[in-house]
């Protein structure tokens, strides 16, 4: 899951060998500060599905980095107006944030799996000394970035060394340096992925893991159509994204302020971006970035306060384009550990016949196991009181079943039935 170095045929910047690593400290009254492993299906649950193409495009990541305490302390600020102390919790456990991404590739899976390689590593590592340089190769692009003024990190393009970084701005030039990293190889021209990217900061003194932190800042940057949900303790489901299609109100709003209108209908009644694209913001696709096709994400933070929130869920195209949010969050909220509420989406996204690849994440929070519900019993039945929340899709998800027949063999049955026999 985590590769901290790899070889590229088209990367023609490694990113170096930095502090992320494969598991998150906490501190524990009685054992002092421990580590836990995240790829224990009881910390954050991935499962995926080629579906019936020919080749996997989806790719995930997740790691643990160490990040200044002084850019978390004032990215905190800046966007929830709170004064953190990191001095609170020492050096070490101040630095660490949780990154997990999603990545949906598409014309090749060349762009994805290097989001799996290096885009957490990016994060941890970019320097705003370079963002001067890097607005300059942005610029080159030409066309649409003629009039780019750097967005999120217009305020160190002048100036690099007017404060730290934070967070938005982070990520913003992460997405980006990928873009030009990519620029030297020729399938990146013609390749793409969107990405979702979540990063869980713990606030609480003395530190904690994401999956028990009572406060819990949470940024989310995204580009395209994967996908991040949060679900609270009340069964409802929060949205931290939305689609980048080209006949969406603010990329549409974007496009024609910067471009005019090429936006395309095809035979299927669907959108097209320059006749061709479905997203209008992707890393790669790079024969398409001075017609508007951007890797700058849409950035959005939220404080998390204890256990009002139970778990994150980031799914790709493949899951989005079959099930709505809340089927997917009412299937995730009895499961008995992460990878378990994984495995029940992905299932009955295969069940109503979905043949894309297909990725889910799901990543608990303090309220894991809690979904519950403050009710009024003149209002609501005594049964809905004491048991919890009413799975609202419940009786949806049995009618689609029904209409869509017989269960389908996955594409990957008969490989995983072989690997059983020989096992």
């Amino acid at each position: 899951m985590l590769q901290r170095t790899s070889r590229l045929s088209f990367g023609r910047i490694r990113t170096p060998n930095r502090g992320y690593h494969d598991y998150v400290r906490a501190f524990s009254p009685g054992s002092g500060v421990v580590r836990v492993p995240l790829a224990s299906p009881k910390v954050i649950g991935v499962i995926n599905s080629r579906g019936n193409r020919s080749h996997q495009e989806d790719f995930h990541s997740f790691a643990t980095l160490s990040l200044d305490p002084e850019e978390l302390r004032l990215s905190v600020q800046r966007a929830h107006g709170v004064d953190w102390d990191p001095s609170n919790v020492g050096d070490v456990l101040a630095r660490q944030v949780v990154f997990v991404g999603i990545y949906d590739g598409h014309g090749g899976s060349a762009v994805s799996q290097y989001l799996r390689q290096e885009l957490h590593g990016l994060v941890e590592s970019v320097d705003k000394e370079s963002l001067p340089e890097l607005y300059a190769w942005i610029q080159e692009i030409g066309g649409y970035f003629k009039r780019f003024k750097g967005g999120a990190l217009a305020p160190w393009i002048q100036n690099p060394d007017s404060a730290p970084l934070d967070l938005e701005a982070r990520v913003t030039q992460a997405f980006f340096e990928v873009d030009r990293n990519l620029s030297a190889d020729n399938g990146a021209q013609s390749c793409g992925a969107t990405a979702s990217v979540a990063i869980l900061h713990s606030l609480d003194s003395p530190a904690t893991a994401f999956f028990s932190s009572t406060k819990l800042a949470l940024t989310v940057a995204h580009c395209g159509d994967t996908r991040v949900l949060l679900c609270a303790t009340d069964g409802k489901v929060h949205p931290m994204t939305e689609n980048h299609h080209a006949d969406a109100r603010v990329e549409a709003i974007r496009l024609r302020r910067m471009m005019g209108s090429s936006l395309i209908t095809d035979s299927f009644g669907e959108s097209r971006w320059m006749g061709a694209l479905a997203n209008t913001r992707c890393l790669g696709d790079l024969r398409y970035k001075k017609f508007g096709v951007t890797p700058e994400p849409e950035v959005r933070t939220k404080l998390l306060e204890g256990s009002e929130w139970a778990y994150l869920v980031l799914i790709s195209d493949g899951i989005s384009s079959m099930l709505s949010d809340s089927e997917v969050v009412d299937l995730a909220r009895d499961a008995p550990d992460p990878k378990t509420a994984a495995e029940r989406i992905l299932s009955f996204a295969e069940e109503l016949g979905g043949e894309d690849n297909a990725t889910v994440i799901v990543v608990p929070l303090a309220g894991w196991g809690k979904v519950s519900f403050s009710c009024d019993r003149k209002s609501i039945t005594e049964a809905v009181c004491r048991f919890g929340v009413p799975d609202s899709t419940r009786e949806l998800r049995d009618y689609r079943r029904m209409q869509a027949g017989p269960p389908l063999i996955s594409a990957n049955f008969f490989s995983e039935f072989t690997h059983h026999l020989l096992s």
